[in-house]
């Protein structure tokens, strides 16, 4: 698949975080599809920008696991197949659990109405696209992480699940079940909140990622222990 036709030009002055952003909504829209090609001087073209910072943010989107570089052939979006989403899924469990705890502890009035306006918005929303829906899905997760007090951790789960929302856009998975997928954002609010008082983040965090995933928690250290 070409790139081609596919973007509308930055402006001169906007620099490599803002072509990363470009880059990534196109990975999670489906403009560009794991195993395309991401070329330089195409993307440049398109962008309307010169090469040095195209190839600065295909640099970092290497660095997020969701641009590969293949060498003698050049950079490609990541392919990313089932065991690699069991993989990813394995550390959101570890790192989403402590961004909730993490969230929960740091919560400000502010914080806790951005929350509850993105679960609004799932709420109200019918009939969306696989495309809507993911998004708004990354959308809420980002909030909490960005809660967490820790950008480190915040940095580390952004760069993690690009890939893994992006793969989650292709299966698109029928609308019954994505609007399950959508309500199962409420009980992450509910424990922020407080309302769990016998479930812990893990606990929390599993339900929540086995709703779409084939056995999140299949490359965990605690199914292999005795």
């Amino acid at each position: 698949m070409t790139t081609l036709g596919l973007f509308t030009p930055v402006r001169a002055a906007t620099l490599k975080e803002n072509i990363v952003e470009v880059l990534v909504d196109a990975v999670i829209s489906g403009k560009l599809r794991p195993g395309d090609r991401l070329n330089e001087s195409e993307l440049s073209r398109q962008l309307g920008v010169s090469r040095a910072p195209i190839r600065e943010a295909l640099q970092q989107l290497q660095e997020q696991g969701l641009v590969e570089n293949h060498p003698r052939r050049g950079m490609f979006v990541v392919n990313l197949e089932e065991a690699g989403a069991q993989k990813i899924n394995s550390l959101r469990l570890v790192l989403e659990a402590e961004a909730l705890d993490l969230c929960r502890a740091h919560l400000t009035p502010q914080g806790e109405k951005k929350l509850a306006g993105l679960l609004a918005r799932m709420d109200q929303k019918t009939g969306m696209t696989a495309i809507e829906a993911t998004r708004l899905d990354l959308e809420f997760h980002r909030a909490i992480w960005s809660q967490t007090g820790n950008e480190y951790l915040e940095k580390t789960l952004a760069s993690l699940t690009a890939p893994l929302f992006a793969y989650a856009t292709l299966t698109k998975p029928r609308r019954e079940k994505m609007r399950m997928i959508l309500d199962s954002h409420r009980p992450l609010m509910d424990y922020i909140q407080a309302r769990h008082p016998r479930k812990t983040a893990r606990q929390v965090m599993w339900e929540h990622l086995d709703l779409r995933w084939n056995q999140p928690d299949k490359y965990c250290s605690e199914r292999f222990a005795s």
